[in-house]
């Protein structure tokens, strides 16, 4: 499983400007983040891992960067990929699709062959942002444009609704 440890010596050797925040009390999942920091839920980010089933009946994973005031809905997700089912994924296949541990997925050092689609709620500013390390006593903070740099995926919107019938739908790459 990645680490605080890992992040921290990639973000170094990519001579990005970060902190490895020490907790004050263990966390399970990256929702207690803003409680546990006191910090705005806007400004903590939290790793949505879904289990889509397309159309044409393959099942795939999805990570989703988002905010933790701003969660993913899998009705969103569902519509941007055109899916014929969308849910959260169980534990077991959080921890293999991303080597992070469930709850606690950091969006940095994310697998290349899983597909990361990026809420576009979150916005590439300098302010602060927190998000977990995949260790319950760390959490990572950095700015958001680095972090926007950083993190190889599709910027989505997944706040419009979409019209009945719309087919503009996300390709998922293999």
């Amino acid at each position: 499983m990645k680490d605080a440890l890992a992040i921290h010596r990639w973000l170094l050797a990519h001579q990005v400007h970060h902190e490895i925040v020490r907790l004050p009390r263990p966390m399970t999942c990256a929702e207690e983040l803003p409680e546990t920091i006191s910090a705005a839920p806007a400004r903590c980010v939290a790793v949505t891992v879904f289990e889509v089933a397309t159309r044409v009946g393959r099942e795939a994973v999805v990570a989703v960067v988002s905010t933790v005031a701003d969660p993913p809905p899998p009705g969103a997700v569902g519509a941007l990929l055109g899916a014929r089912k969308v849910r959260p994924a169980p534990a077991f296949l959080v921890n293999s699709a991303t080597d992070y541990a469930a709850g606690l997925v950091s969006p940095l050092l994310l697998p290349q062959p899983l597909p990361v689609l990026i809420d576009r709620r979150l916005r590439p500013d300098k302010e602060p942002i927190f998000m977990p390390t995949g260790e319950r006593h760390t959490a990572l903070t950095m700015s958001a444009l680095d972090l926007l740099t950083l993190v190889p995926g599709k910027p989505v919107d997944l706040h419009a609704p979409r019209p009945r019938g719309a087919r503009r739908a996300v390709a998922l790459r293999h």
